[in-house]
Formats: C-alpha cells, structure tokens, sequence
C-alpha cells in the first residue's frame, strides 16, 4: 500500500485556506462562526449604534462554539468560554451581540420562525444581567439547555481514553498521521523538543491534577495539528508528552500549541494590554475563563508567540446547531448568563449596577430587549447571509 502523502510546511497555507473556505460553506451558522473580522468590519461602520460599556477583557469571538464546559486544574467542571484568541479589554456589548448573531444564526438553521429569534434576545437580555448579579450556573431541568446538561454529564464521565479517540483516534501514547495530523520537520521537531524542555512548561503539567512538583516530562510523538476554523493558517500543534509519577509509571497527555496573532476585536480607548499576542491571550483567558486560564502558558516558537495549554478529557465543544423553540430560548439564556458572569469577574458593584442599568435603557414598546441589541442582530444576520451566499458561490465556482 501506498504511503500516504502529507504536506511539506511550505506548503500547507494554501490546503488551510481551502479547508476554511470549505467549512464555512456549511451553514450560515458556520459562515459566522469564521468570520470575526467581517463581524468588526460592521462594527466599526456602525458607530455610535452601540452603547459603550466599562472596559473590561472579553471574548471578541463570543459565538455559541466559543462556549462548553472546561476543566480547572483541580479536576472541577464548568461551562465557560473556551476560546480566547481574540480577547483584548474592551466593549463587553460586543459579546452580546456576537452571542446574538451566533444564536439568531442558529434558530434560522433549525427552521425557528422570527418570534423565536426575538424571544430568544429577550432571554439573552435577561440571562446577561442575572449573571451580572451573580446568579449560579445550577445544570437544573428547568433553565439549563437540554444539550449543555448532556454535555456537563459526559464531561464528568471523560478519561484519557476518551479524549485519545476523540482527538487522536488512538489511546496508546503515539499520534496517528492522517488528515489532521500531518509530520513534522526535523526543524520543527527540534523546536517543539527544545520547548517542551522548559522549565515553565514543566511548571504548567506538574501543577495539573496533584502531579509531582518534580515530575519528569518526556516528549512522546508531535504532529501539525490541521484544526479550527478561523484559526487554520496559524501555526498548530499537538505534543505528546509523558509524566513520571511517583511509582515510575509514564502518564500521557496532550499539549496543544497554537500561534497567536493580533486580535481582530477593537481594544477600548487607552486600554492596557500585553503588547504580545500571547500573553494578552493568556491574561484574557484568567479573567473571563478562571478553570481554562490557569492551565495556559505564553511562550515562542522562534519568533512566533503561542498559547500553550494541557487539553484534558473534561473540555468539549457544546452543539447548537439543531435547537427546538424551548430549547433555543433556554440556550439564549443560559449561554448569556455564562458571559454575563465572565464580564462580571472584573467589574466593582458599582460598575456592575451602572452597565446593568444601561442594558436596561432602550427597551422599545414590542421587545422586553434594548433595541440597539435588536437591531444590531437584525442588519448583522442580513449582512452575513448575504455574505454566506456570496462565499458559497465563489467557492462553487473555484471548485468547477
């Protein structure tokens, strides 16, 4: 049998860029998930539309995807954003309304009518503040999403094993070449080696789950992790790495590494963040996402800075793509009071109540939302449509 044949570095810009394009051919909800930056574009067109709210670190990618349950590094669960490579300190209005076209997106792809849509800003509204005002996260039956509950329980259950098949397709301490997996170069594979040697990355596995501060760590296998969406085209791996343990036995974990490049998200006016990419990524993710932030590292491969960070088999993606009405309001609600609580980690009582009280200001005489919020999803969904189909035909028409 054949060998299968694998890009060289060089050459795998041009499968990323073809990959993404693909993927956002899927749906308009996928579309919107890969585009950020069409997302700022109106942003920044539509100035003065939005209300301006205390600078604080958010997503700048708060699509529903951005959004599932984490580890801590204690082993504890919860749901919290699990993406942070476009945070900066900035409008916390602009996660609204990106949770907001993400959900809007959605319902239309389930076949909801309007009304849900609207409904489902109200609830948003609504799960925003309570989490401002630091209601709990409870996984009960009667405000948490069908689909969030399964995927909590799931979490809980979840070993090594079963994040070995899910991401490597193989529980024994080695990574299968394939289609997402490519081979490394001997320049490449040198300098993963030479990183994963340092002390701050030793640091970071050893103070996961009550390992031995002095653990040894010992490189297992690496490839070029072909994964993402809006992140093809940065540079992407994924090591292999074994612990000693006290009895001498090796225990496997995966790193993922992921270049870090300048946020699409706007920083807010005079907002002081790390001038690299990395640790301003890094410093994002420990205020909005505690569990997740304190298991992720800043270092370099060269000159490139990436974002270095154990994956555990507690992390999972959460799925709303196929809602019924119930469950898409429940979604809007519960999705928006994890933001909420994200925003809410860095705000004084004061700050806090002021925000709140000026998401309650514009509610119009038809929807129990601000209508800014409304009418930002509004033109954002007929925008991104329209965009969606455009990308859909130029794809169709590379592919003839």
């Amino acid at each position: 049998m054949a060998k299968p044949l694998y890009p060289a570095p060089d050459a795998r810009a041009a499968l990323l860029r073809d990959a993404q394009r693909h993927k956002m051919t899927r749906s308009a909800h996928a579309y919107v998930r890969g585009s950020t930056e069409k997302f700022y574009e109106w942003l920044e067109a539509s100035a003065g539309k939005v209300p301006q709210g205390p600078p604080v670190w958010i997503c700048g990618d708060c699509h529903s995807g951005n959004l599932g349950p984490v580890a801590s590094r204690r082993g504890q669960v919860a749901v919290q954003i699990r993406d942070l490579d476009q945070t900066v300190i900035g409008n916390p209005a602009h996660d609204l309304i990106r949770l907001g076209l993400s959900l809007a997106t959605a319902a239309r792809g389930s076949n909801l009518p309007g009304v849900t849509t609207a409904l489902m800003t109200e609830r948003m509204v609504e799960g925003y503040v309570a989490g401002l005002q630091g209601e709990t996260l409870a996984p009960d039956e009667e405000t948490t999403p069908k689909e969030v509950r399964r995927v909590l329980k799931q979490a809980l259950r979840r070993r090594w094993k079963d994040l070995a098949r899910e991401r490597i397709d193989n529980p024994r301490p080695t990574i299968p070449l394939g289609k997402r997996f490519w081979p490394l170069s001997d320049a490449e594979r040198a300098t993963l080696t030479a990183l994963a040697e340092e002390e701050g990355l030793r640091k970071l596995i050893t103070s996961l789950q009550h390992r031995p501060d002095d653990a040894p760590i010992e490189v297992l296998d690496g490839a070029y992790w072909m994964k993402g969406c809006s992140s093809l085209g940065r540079l992407r791996y994924a090591l292999l790495v074994g612990v000693g343990g006290e009895d001498g036995r090796q225990e496997p974990l995966l790193v993922d590494i992921k270049e870090a490049t300048p946020a699409a998200a706007p920083a807010a006016p005079g907002a002081k963040m790390p001038a690299d990419n990395a640790q301003r990524v890094v410093a994002g993710a420990r205020a909005l996402s505690p569990f997740l932030g304190r298991r992720m590292l800043a270092g370099k491969l060269g000159r490139r800075p990436v974002v270095i960070r154990e994956l555990t088999p507690q992390d999972l993606k959460l799925d709303i793509e196929h809602l019924s009405r119930d469950e898409a309001v429940r979604a809007a609600h519960y999705l928006a009071l994890v933001v909420g609580r994200a925003h809410a980690r860095q705000m004084d009582p004061a700050t806090k109540a002021a925000w709140g009280e000026d998401l309650a200001r514009g509610h119009s005489k038809t929807l129990d939302a601000p209508f800014w919020l409304w009418s930002a999803i509004v033109e954002l969904i007929q925008s991104h449509e329209a965009a969606y189909l455009d990308h859909c035909r130029r794809y169709a028409l590379q592919a003839a």
